[in-house]
């Protein structure tokens, strides 16, 4: 068990919340571990506008692993990778791709339970998805690897007829698949977030997003986890536009000097 792989799993196990912030490079992980955060992890879709593609697993998986690779090389702390679907078409594809980033020295990831086909996203059918999940956790125990197994789940998200009941019930099912902890994205209201944490023993992953409570709410309701998503990354990028937008309007350099 790698040193870093117990401090990322000790991190969900704590009484603290774990502030996760999501990096897109080598630089942006280095100033956030130099700002003392635990742990980092990659947000795909930060990672895949700085490539030029669109997220969504438009970004060809050789070129994310090379991302994965710097920002590797630059840390000390646990890093966590956003696997979106998986990159692959089969169950034994994706479990190849997390091998790599495991040979790598990748903590934890996060592997989401929709789907994208013709550019509209679905929730895959539960136990379908599952099995994948149980497919991952079985081949990594035979092979006696360690791997912190983060499942999105993206009924909030995607807005769902039934959100709350639907989401406790496919939670319980990937409790039992295998994953290690359980991510919520768009979830806010303080009452699904309660009860999200009661429907489940694992740790509860919200996000940054509009309405979202503050870290001692969170903390009080049982989050263990709350990451920034792709919201750090364009709140940087607004900035930049907009520096440049004054350059042009100024017709000088003032305004990054």
């Amino acid at each position: 068990m790698s040193p870093n792989f117990q401090q990322f799993k000790h991190l969900h196990q704590s009484g603290d919340l774990l502030v996760l912030p999501n990096a897109w490079d080598p630089h942006s992980a280095r100033l956030l571990q130099g700002k003392q955060f635990s742990a980092v992890a990659t947000s795909s879709a930060a990672v895949a506008q700085c490539l030029g593609y669109e997220d969504g697993e438009k970004m060809p998986f050789r070129d994310y692993l090379f991302v994965i690779t710097r920002i590797l090389s630059s840390i000390q702390i646990p890093l966590s990778v956003d696997m979106e679907m998986g990159y692959g078409s089969s169950d034994e594809e994706i479990y190849n791709n997390i091998l790599k980033l495991i040979e790598l020295g990748v903590s934890g990831i996060n592997i989401e339970d929709s789907i994208i086909t013709s550019s509209v996203r679905t929730l895959r059918e539960a136990r379908g998805f599952a099995r994948t999940v149980a497919f991952i956790r079985n081949k990594l125990e035979s092979a006696g690897l360690d791997l912190f197994i983060n499942v999105r789940c993206d009924t909030f998200l995607l807005n769902v007829e039934n959100k709350a009941e639907e989401t406790h019930h496919r939670v319980k099912i990937y409790e039992t698949a295998g994953a290690d902890g359980i991510f919520l994205p768009f979830i806010v209201k303080e009452q699904d977030i309660a009860e999200a944490v009661n429907a489940t023993r694992l740790p509860l992953n919200v996000m940054c997003f509009p309405g979202l409570p503050g870290f001692d709410v969170l903390r009080q309701l049982g989050v263990k986890r709350v990451s920034m998503g792709p919201f750090l990354f364009s709140k940087v990028y607004g900035q930049i536009d907009q520096f440049i937008g004054n350059i042009a309007a100024n017709k000088n350099f003032s305004s990054i000097l």
